[in-house]
């Protein structure tokens, strides 16, 4: 079993002798020691030194082939193969073109193995981690029926809107987080700094505070003396959820099925799941895919747990013979809408004209969505921190508005 790798290339330091016999020093980029040599070679270099350079967390980041750089190098195999370019030829062109030293490296390597005689399937088999199963199966496809091209086209259109439907999601996430992150910094420093004068203000006045305003003081001095201890909890908290979900698969699945009960956000992540099936699974009918194979994909594509497994049971009750539309209706998860979406595509022999049409339908529905929650998202920030504030307004002005009696 191939095991899921990610493709980056790191700075290796080399000192050596080259072509002209001098002894000279440089940097080069490379995915491993052994292809450091190799590209020193082919430059005519006779390294004797070479040892890789550290980098920094934010260099790592930016030397890591992204999905979206993925999604841009499909688009432009796509181009490039429709015009008539040799295969081996757009994957150099790829390899030169680009600034980023992981793609340059990476398509490189791929040219190479396709010049060498490996099918691209074959090859790009080797990444899982940027090139998965459907990808490869689509390309094999594609290399089988000798329309390479149309399949590198279809596959871009794929991963455009899988991209488009990806950023839609983080965009419909990362509000309500703000919401939350800058609510909980602006109280908190209104607590540890603004509060603490006010307090000194009052003990002045030798008058008792009113209940509310004494109750916001004593969460004000909890505060201070344990906001180390809860920073440091939240941040371990943060790091054990994080460590859990990447080494446990359990813990990954009860974080699908709770997003998914989320108010508003679950309503756009159920649509995004929706979408992401349909789309594959159009993708992979038209691709000449088999259903059982495309329905296997389509689960690993969805993105959640509930609906994975829910397309894996459909997929076992159509090797066993049952209709895709009666299997899909028996798991309570689907639509009816897609259901007889389903039914027409089966009985018309147009399932995946109908998918497509889905995934169409639901795209544009995450696309509302998000924006819904964006125009409402700006009102409720105005909200939520003017009712936060305000309280904390209140709560220090109250012994005001007695002053007068205090000084008399």
């Amino acid at each position: 079993m191939t095991t899921a790798k990610e493709f980056r290339v790191y700075p290796y330091k080399w000192e050596g002798i080259n072509r002209r016999g001098q002894r000279t020093a440089g940097l080069v980029q490379a995915a491993d020691l052994r292809a450091a040599r190799r590209e020193l070679q082919r430059q005519g270099v006779n390294a004797f030194k070479i040892k890789r350079k550290s980098q920094g967390i934010l260099a790592r980041f930016r030397n890591t082939v992204t999905s979206a750089d993925i999604a841009l190098i499909t688009r432009q195999v796509a181009t490039m193969l429709s015009a008539g370019v040799p295969l081996v030829q757009t994957l150099q062109i790829i390899a030169r073109s680009y600034k980023k030293p992981a793609i340059r490296e990476l398509a490189a390597l791929l040219a190479a193995d396709v010049e060498g005689g490996t099918p691209l399937s074959a090859a790009l088999r080797k990444y899982p981690r940027h090139f998965d199963m459907l990808y490869c199966d689509l390309v094999h496809s594609g290399e089988q029926t000798g329309a390479l091209e149309h399949i590198f086209d279809r596959i871009a259109v794929y991963r455009d809107k899988a991209e488009a439907i990806k950023s839609k999601i983080r965009k419909a996430l990362f509000y309500p987080t703000i919401i939350i992150l800058v609510a909980m910094a602006v109280t908190a420093i209104l607590l540890l700094f603004v509060i603490p004068q006010f307090e000194e203000i009052f003990a002045g006045f030798g008058a008792t505070l009113p209940l509310f305003t004494q109750l916001v003081i004593n969460f004000s001095r909890w505060l201070q003396q344990y906001w180390l201890y809860i920073l440091g909890g939240i941040m371990a908290g943060v790091w054990l959820y994080i460590h859990a979900w990447h080494k446990s698969q359990k813990v990954r699945n009860a974080a699908d099925r709770l997003v998914l009960r989320l108010p508003i956000v679950g309503h756009i992540l159920h649509k995004a799941a929706l979408a992401r099936f349909a789309r594959t699974l159009a993708t992979t009918f038209s691709a000449g895919i088999p259903l059982v194979e495309g329905l296997l994909s389509s689960a690993g594509a969805s993105g959640n747990v509930v609906y994975r497994r829910a397309v894996l049971k459909i997929r076992d009750e159509v090797m066993a013979g049952m209709q895709m539309n009666l299997a899909m209706r028996a798991t309570d998860l689907f639509p009816d809408m897609v259901v007889q979406m389903v039914l027409i595509g089966e009985e018309s022999g147009a399932v995946d004209d109908m998918m497509h049409r889905v995934a169409d339908i639901y795209e544009r529905e995450v696309d509302d969505a998000v924006a819904g929650l964006s125009s409402l998202i700006e009102p409720l920030i105005m909200v939520i921190l003017g009712v936060l504030v305000g309280a904390l307004v209140i709560a220090m002005y109250l012994p005001i508005f007695n002053l007068g009696s205090v000084i008399r």
